[in-house]
């Protein structure tokens, strides 16, 4: 993604601390905010029918909830996470986006919009659709 955004114009700020945070973004994304995600889809797919999964998931959703309501309380009323749009909110984006389903976003009414905003991004689309295409390849 970093490799993408350092080639595509718009994706990353001009202003050198504008695009540190915009970077510090993504790795929030990914090192941050995606490792209790993962590990919410993990119990719920892999371990979905161990006799301790019904105890542990509500632990894992509690872990799910608190970064989202750390991200949320940094979003506050903001359409982004720091000014505007960029590879960051991205990232954010793609990460938010494996909750979809879930209905966990449905208490975090603003990252639901965050969410919704960035889905209709054209950039994300095009991603989005690229993505699909090379998973649904017969």
């Amino acid at each position: 993604m970093f490799h993408v955004a350092q080639r595509r114009t718009g994706l990353l700020p001009d202003d050198a601390n504008a695009r540190a945070r915009a970077v510090m973004w993504m790795f929030a994304a990914l090192n941050t905010v995606e490792p209790p995600i993962l590990e919410l889809a993990t119990a719920g797919i892999l371990e979905g029918d161990r006799p301790w999964t019904k105890e542990r998931l509500p632990l894992v959703e509690d872990r799910v909830r608190n970064r989202l309501h750390q991200l949320s309380d940094r979003l506050g009323d903001a359409d982004w996470l720091d000014g505007g749009f960029s590879a960051g909110g991205l990232m954010m984006v793609s990460v938010l986006f494996r909750l979809k389903s879930s209905g966990i976003l449905n208490g975090f009414p603003n990252l639901s919009g965050y969410l919704a905003r960035g889905e209709a991004r054209p950039v994300y689309r095009r991603a989005f659709d690229a993505q699909a295409a090379i998973n649904t390849r017969p």
